[in-house]
């Protein structure tokens, strides 16, 4: 998506921080790529337990369906490229009960990345339908899904 390149004073309020990735977003090329970054050391801050480390998910997913609606409606733009917050939660629903090595770090990296641009059926159409804080949320969560199946089988078998 084209849209308005970002400066620094975005940045400015609670939601915008946090949407835009607490400055990752506004890089100028593949801004959700960056922001996927700040989900490896948020990863490695999370706990091991599986339950306490969904409930964090969870929390951090609503966090997001707030702040990234209010730093759409500030930037005057749906789902603007710099919204990185879903990329951020994404790259955590991927990684749920994945071992925290570097390799592994990587394979969920790629995998995520790889299905969050592509948007197979149906993250495509949920891109398109459903609209506000939700719809820039639920494309991403549904591609970390696809991810996550991906990166157990592997987990499995490797």
């Amino acid at each position: 998506m084209s849209a308005t390149p970002l400066s620094v004073s975005s940045l400015k309020g609670t939601a915008n921080f946090i949407a835009l990735g607490a400055g990752l977003g506004l890089a100028p090329k593949a801004p959700g790529t960056f922001g996927t970054l700040l989900g490896i050391p948020l990863l490695l801050l999370m706990p091991h337990n599986l339950i306490f480390y969904t409930v964090i998910v969870v929390v951090l997913f609503a966090l997001g369906v707030w702040c990234c609606d209010v730093c759409a409606k500030n930037l005057g733009v749906h789902d603007h490229p710099g919204i990185v917050w879903d990329e951020v939660v994404g790259y955590l629903i991927t990684m749920a009960a994945v071992p925290r090595d570097i390799w592994w770090l990587l394979a969920g990296f790629a995998v995520f990345r790889f299905f969050d641009i592509i948007k197979p059926w149906p993250i495509s159409w949920v891109d398109k339908q459903v609209h506000g804080g939700l719809g820039i949320m639920l494309d991403d969560a549904l591609a970390a899904v696809f991810a996550l199946i991906v990166m157990q089988i592997a987990v499995r078998f490797f």
